[in-house]
């Protein structure tokens, strides 16, 4: 949805963004436990409290979990009492930031607490998000997310648009500017072949982390926050479910969510990518049509730190934050779920002219 969508309707901003630590493990703490600190430093930057809220959205998924409807035990962590209007999307925060955010555009709410969570670590993470597969031609043949990002890896060396030693430079790149929430700073080695052409270090790290924001809108945004950062727009598309239909070394509905999210509209300084694999990027890139007058990924992206179902929301929390800390003016926040950049998801934010 656009600007042009929207009109008539309240602006929303992201006021505060908080997320844990992403760790390799977190078996001595259950999901109320990791999520509980997040949600005590999000609403301590506005002063709100739990009662303050008017809609509460959380994203997670009971496969990682491995029970049903996991997500009920995390609303312990936001408080049973006073009731609250709540819902919950089975995926990345990112999609629960969107739903949340069409609330509050509506008035049905002045704001809104969006978080989300998970553990990837009890389980095989790869043979886990087999789950997204098309059940009837590709699940069958059991190929796990590695072995998938190989295959689009490999498509864009074929084409000419890569090679190794140019995403080996991505996976350094995002390392070294990582954030201190990060799984992996500085210097990392990178390391042996997993699926050929892809390394450990073009593959995201394997952790658990939470993330949230608050959303609130028009005057209610400048109260909590000395600078908003406006959702100027957002938009979802799709990719076909096969992915034999599908040419791995582009991603239109990444360039649709974009256009009809407004990005191609003025330039851009900051884009914040939901890209896990390295070879993920360059298809962004293109597709986004950011060139090097961007600086991507300044929180050093899902290749530092891979919450599973919080690092799209995060990408959302990253780019607001530099907007709040007036290190950015307008911003890409870009969030995927499924096999090879299947579901896309773009936001843009900007903040007040200064």
């Amino acid at each position: 949805m656009t600007s042009e969508d929207v009109s008539g309707l309240r602006d929303v901003a992201v006021v505060a963004f908080a997320q844990s630590d992403t760790l390799r493990t977190t078996e001595e703490q259950s999901e109320v436990e990791m999520l509980m600190p997040v949600l005590h430093d999000v609403l301590g930057q506005t002063g709100l409290r739990t009662a303050d809220i008017g809609f509460t959205c959380s994203g997670s998924c009971d496969y990682l979990a491995g029970r049903a409807f996991s997500f009920t035990l995390a609303l312990d962590g936001v408080g049973a009492w006073p009731p609250l209007s709540e819902s919950h999307v089975e995926t990345d925060g990112a999609w629960a930031l969107y739903e949340a955010w069409t609330k509050l555009l509506t008035g049905d709410a002045d704001t809104a607490l969006v978080y989300s969570y998970g553990k990837s670590s009890p389980g095989s993470l790869r043979d886990v998000l087999t789950r997204q597969l098309d059940p009837y031609y590709v699940a069958p043949l059991w190929p796990d997310s590695v072995a998938l990002a190989a295959l689009q890896a490999q498509a864009l060396i074929d084409a000419g648009e890569t090679d190794e030693p140019a995403l080996a430079g991505i996976a350094a790149r995002s390392r070294e500017i990582a954030n201190p929430r990060a799984q992996l700073r500085g210097s990392v080695p990178h390391g042996d072949y997993v699926v050929r052409p892809l390394r450990t270090g073009d593959c995201p790290p394997i952790g658990d982390g939470a993330a949230a924001v608050i959303l609130a809108a028009g005057d209610r945004a400048r109260e909590l926050c000395s600078r908003p950062a406006w959702i100027r727009g957002i938009d979802h598309r799709i990719e076909a479910h096969s992915l034999g239909v599908r040419d791995l070394t582009d991603s239109p509905s990444a360039r649709l969510a974009a256009e009809r999210a407004g990005a191609f509209e003025r330039p851009l300084d900051t884009a914040e990518l939901h890209a896990p694999f390295t070879a993920q990027e360059v298809v962004l890139r293109k597709a986004l049509r950011l060139d090097d007058s961007v600086r991507i990924n300044p929180s050093g992206g899902a290749l530092a730190a891979n919450p599973m179902m919080a690092a799209g929301l995060a990408r959302i929390g990253e780019a607001a934050a530099r907007i709040h800390r007036g290190e950015s003016d307008r911003a890409l926040a870009h969030a995927t779920s499924g096999p090879c950049l299947q579901q896309n998801l773009v936001a843009v934010l900007e903040g007040d002219p200064r």
